[in-house]
């Protein structure tokens, strides 16, 4: 099986690389069973909620996880196929002590990982995550037999998340006019979008949304979004909705078919925030976040900061700020007066919640942010690059003397796959697809 990190997001470690095995995944749940129930004092044994999306190695990894975590005296808690903010909530809301996700998010069905939530549903810290890998190179000590964790099924959890993403709304909130098409990516959403959707009054068309373990995110979702586009403009759609593998990212189509990134969703809800006064402090974007963006923001008097790419980052200067919006343009948005973790549906429900409030469709109501053309391109990774290099900062330099210095450069490594991203943004979107390409050779020189 395809070898990937574990990792707070997912498929990313600290120290090393790990084989996703049964045996490292029981390794692992009995390594997080014990660091993160330590303190654990109560007479109750200490529990964790496990969930998953749809791919196929999820049951053998679900049913390792479960042994380890048993092993350490953890009682288990299973869901079956959930989003990952669904183990969030679930988390908290069931009193547990740990919340584990097993799933390689936006990835094909070959890869697979891991992602860690404390009782409060936030993502572990460095220090906590660095304490479980410790624990993977020492021996596995089962406590005693009368010990050990019990393990049981949440028959409900569905209809539990389900209530709680409904609840994040108004109770006058209703999509009674609206014809949404809802793309689950073959994934963790496939059961719940459509009902939360549903039950909200929308007509909804549901595509993508008959996983087979194989499929989840093969050309469908968030990151393949060409099929949501077409299905929107054959079925006279107002707009379409996609989800990735796990259901914490969104992006959008309006009912011409046009795409809309995280960076317009996010604007859309904090525009709505700030004409509310529910707006508190500022927002929180990333290195990818458009420019546009920041500039408009800027217009409206909101602070704007930005942190390093992935949404963990994103939260954690939301948390050091105390504010409550932030997110990312791949469609990870949080909302932290609604949910503690970044949640597509909850996202998507906020969109709609300022497009109805306003009284427009979700094309007009962003003709007020145009944003700049953004060029990305991926380059595999054959060997280590250094992108600090003075090489490549006279490169970068070139780069934006062809963009004739409006607009911003952006080379880095990826944190999930070895790829470096080279982005390019400003007004001119010729300039920015030269500037682009010029990095692209540059890197494979």
């Amino acid at each position: 099986m395809t070898r990937k990190y574990f990792g707070t997001d997912g498929i990313r470690g600290k120290t090393g690389e790990y084989p996703i095995t049964p045996e490292f995944f029981i390794k692992l749940g009995y390594a997080a069973g014990i660091v993160l129930t330590k303190s654990w004092n109560n007479e109750r044994k200490p529990s964790v909620v496990i969930g998953k999306d749809t791919r196929i190695s999820g049951y053998m990894l679900e049913s390792a996880l479960e042994s380890g975590f048993s092993s350490a005296g953890v009682d288990v808690l299973l869901t079956g196929p959930i989003p990952t903010p669904a183990i969030a909530f679930l988390t908290k809301s069931l009193g547990a002590q740990i919340g584990v996700v097993i799933s390689a998010s936006h990835n094909s069905f070959e890869d697979n990982g891991i992602k860690f939530f404390s009782d409060l549903g936030l993502k572990l810290s460095d220090t906590v995550e660095s304490e479980i890998e410790a624990l993977l190179e020492k021996e596995i000590n089962p406590i005693s037999p009368n010990k050990l964790g019990k393990a049981r099924r949440i028959n409900d959890a569905i209809d539990r998340y389900v209530s709680f993403c409904k609840n994040t709304v108004d109770p006058s909130f209703n999509l009674n006019s609206l014809k949404i098409i809802l793309d689950c990516a073959h994934g963790a959403t496939y059961q719940v979008a459509p009902k939360v959707f549903s039950d909200l009054g929308a007509n909804v068309i549901t595509i993508n949304n008959k996983p087979d373990g194989l499929n989840i995110n093969h050309n469908a979702g968030s990151i393949y979004p060409e099929f949501l586009q077409k299905s929107v403009l054959n079925n006279s759609a107002d707009l379409g909705i996609a989800f990735d593998g796990d259901g914490d990212r969104v992006i959008m189509s309006d009912s011409n078919g046009n795409l809309i990134d995280g960076d317009q969703l996010l604007f859309l809800i904090v525009q709505n925030y700030f004409n509310k006064d529910k707006l508190k402090g500022g927002v929180v974007g990333t290195l990818m976040t458009n420019l546009a963006f920041e500039e408009q923001c800027k217009k409206m008097g909101i602070p704007f900061l930005r942190s390093n790419v992935g949404d963990r980052y994103v939260s954690e200067l939301l948390y050091e700020k105390d504010w409550i919006l932030g997110g990312e343009n791949s469609g990870h948005i949080l909302i932290a007066d609604k949910h503690s973790t970044g949640d597509g549906i909850i996202s998507a429900l906020q969109v709609l919640n300022a497009i109805i409030e306003i009284k427009q469709p979700i094309e007009e109501a962003l003709k007020v942010i145009l944003m700049y053309p953004q060029i990305l391109i991926n380059l595999p990774l054959t060997k280590k690059v250094d992108l600090t290099s003075s090489v490549m900062e006279c490169a970068i330099n070139e780069a934006k003397l062809i963009m004739e210095n409006k607009g911003r450069v952006l080379v880095r490594e990826s944190g999930t796959q070895p790829l470096v991203r080279v982005m390019t943004e400003g007004p001119d979107r010729e300039k920015a697809i030269l500037a682009a390409e010029f990095l692209i050779e540059k890197l494979k020189s």
